[in-house]
């Protein structure tokens, strides 16, 4: 079996320690990617109403609702890479955008936040 293919468990373990203190949030859609972004917190619109997810958080699947997806960015606005469009930012905190979507799926594992949205 060849080198290549084999995880190194020295650098996987000092990457997820890297990586420990860190909240990932991506959304996409059939389409394409909206955003990928590290943050603090999201607000999402839940099938029985709003609700939040912070770091460590427990694992978690909900399905969403039509609505608006908030996140608060780790780092201003000024740093994010507007993917699309869709992307809506706050005027009142530049650490804050708004994704408005027809629905859909969340998942949180990990401190990994993926919406597979309509």
């Amino acid at each position: 079996m060849s080198g290549s293919n084999q995880i190194d468990p020295v650098r996987h373990f000092e990457e997820l320690q890297k990586n420990k203190n860190k909240m990932y949030l991506e959304i996409v859609t059939p389409e394409k990617k909206i955003l990928q972004a590290e943050i603090s917190a999201v607000q999402l619109p839940g099938t029985d109403g709003l609700f939040q997810l912070l770091k460590d958080h427990a694992p978690i699947v909900a399905t969403l609702k039509k609505g608006v997806v908030k996140a608060n960015l780790k780092d201003s606005t000024q740093t994010l890479d507007n993917l699309s469009g869709d992307i809506i930012l706050d005027t009142s905190d530049d650490k804050t955008v708004k994704i408005e979507i027809n629905g859909g799926v969340v998942e949180m594992m990990n401190n990994n936040v993926i919406v597979l949205a309509d």
